[in-house]
């Protein structure tokens, strides 16, 4: 094992009724940069590998109380990120096949080899440096392809940050359009930032939540006695956004006769209060979005000509997440770490498999799908890796078949393929690296991913 008191601890969780193997062990891998948890009893060892969370355990196969099996299994429901090694007196095939399948990443025989332990514990670890590595440079990589709160870095994302840097100082009305989730509203208030009114107020009426008759009195407020009910002055949002700017989400919504007036406003600047003979002068910059064609609602006569020419003559389109799937992996980093401060858990990374099945997904949901998602996994994972039982059970289906625990026979192909994908996960999908652990060639490697993702989508 190589020296690493540059790096984080990593901690090590031994478990055997031996106490002269727990020494043996702790004296053969004690160094810089690994931290050595001992216990001789299985019960009390599960407890502490399920507290500390180490990135490797070592386990012996026949214990009382506990066999090494019956921990491996608990280990890897709770947290399939820790690395498990079985120890054995007495080895078998069968046993190794079944330690394999249930998600051990080695199988070594008692006595136990110094020499291959001290190898095969000192790569988890390199592994597990450099996944650590890995995480500080994807996080370097998101703080730098943030813009205004919007993540992105694809050649779509970053010419829509090139428009909004142009727009932002200059622009009284933008239209922004795309699907529903996209993140329109980031947008808006993007422009709002970089806008010379970022010191006013950003104000959002979500039109599509306004009840039609309350349309005119929601903008433009109204006076005293304007109509039943209306026992004081009242200001409407654009009063409410003097020296901002104003959202009108969702503006496809708005009806016909609220169109022409706001139309007039966009024109004049000037507001009418419901019920008031006088005119107030308003200075507010308008940002309206939509997920619907405006274009195909004004052949159909479902939204002003003159109305959407005032708005569409600066235009901010937003791709679908389909179109961009290259910020995926950010997306999911960034949802990551904000779920896991929500929480307050350490969550670290998804497991190769997650990301694998997220990123054939379509996404029709979009950003807001995958928040959601993501949201929904961090809240009910344990550890730090969001595995795939974590997502919503829609996703269940994107497993490879024969993936369940429960199967009882199996081909070898299928134990090779998921030991596979398990090497995979932990060298956080470098296939080079992986074909080397695993003793074969990049082709074979690449046979046997190609197999588990034409079974996912069978």
């Amino acid at each position: 094992m190589n020296k690493t008191s540059d790096a984080a601890p990593v901690t090590l969780v031994a478990v055997d009724d031996d106490p002269l193997t727990l020494d043996l062990i702790k004296a053969a891998l004690s160094q810089d940069g690994v931290e050595i948890l001992t216990s001789s009893d299985s019960e009390q060892g599960l407890e502490l590998v399920l507290r500390r969370r180490p990135k490797i355990a070592i386990l012996d196969l026949i214990m009382p109380k506990l066999t090494g099996m019956q921990m491996l299994e608990r280990i890897v429901e709770v947290d399939p990120s820790i690395d498990v090694i079985l120890l054995t007196g007495h080895y078998s095939t069968d046993s190794a096949v079944e330690a394999i399948q249930k998600g051990a990443c080695d199988y070594l025989t008692k006595p136990i080899s110094l020499e291959k332990l001290r190898e095969r514990v000192g790569s988890l670890v390199a592994d597990a440096q450099q996944r650590q590595r890995a995480l500080h440079l994807e996080r370097e990589l998101l703080e730098a392809s943030q813009f205004e709160g919007i993540v992105g870095k694809s050649p779509l994302m970053l010419e829509v940050f090139a428009r909004i840097r142009r727009v932002a100082p200059h622009f009284r009305t933008v239209l922004v359009t795309g699907p529903t989730g996209c993140g329109k509203e980031l947008v808006a208030r993007a422009l709002h930032r970089l806008s010379p009114s970022r010191a006013g107020p950003f104000v959002v009426c979500n039109c599509a939540a306004v009840v039609e008759t309350l349309f005119e009195s929601e903008l433009f407020g109204y006076v005293k006695g304007a109509f039943t009910g209306a026992t004081q002055d009242k200001i409407g949002l654009f009063e409410y956004a003097q020296g901002g700017t104003l959202l009108l989400d969702e503006i496809g919504e708005m009806p016909m006769a609220t169109q022409a007036k706001l139309l007039r406003v966009l024109q004049d600047q000037q507001i009418q209060r419901v019920g008031s003979p006088v005119t107030r002068k308003v200075d507010v910059r308008v940002v309206a979005s939509t997920n619907r064609d405006l274009e195909a609602e004004v052949a159909h006569q479902k939204f002003r000509e003159d109305l959407y020419y005032r708005l569409c003559m600066i235009e901010i389109r937003l791709p679908r997440l389909a179109d961009r799937k290259e910020d995926l992996p950010l997306l999911e980093r960034y949802f990551l770490e904000r779920f896991a401060a929500q929480y307050n858990k350490p969550l670290a990374r998804l497991a190769y498999r997650t990301q694998a099945i997220l990123a054939r997904y379509s996404w029709p949901g979009n950003v807001r799908e995958l928040e959601n998602v993501l949201g929904h996994a961090c809240m009910l994972v344990e550890g730090d890796t969001v595995d795939v039982r974590d997502l919503p059970a829609r996703f269940g289906a994107a497993i490879p078949k024969g993936a369940g625990e429960d199967n009882e026979f199996i081909t070898l192909e299928e134990i090779q393929r998921r030991h596979a994908l398990r090497v995979l996960e932990r060298v956080g999908g470098n296939k080079v690296q992986a074909a080397e652990i695993l003793g074969v060639s990049r082709a074979t490697l690449y046979r046997l991913l190609a197999e588990d993702a034409s079974e996912a989508a069978e």
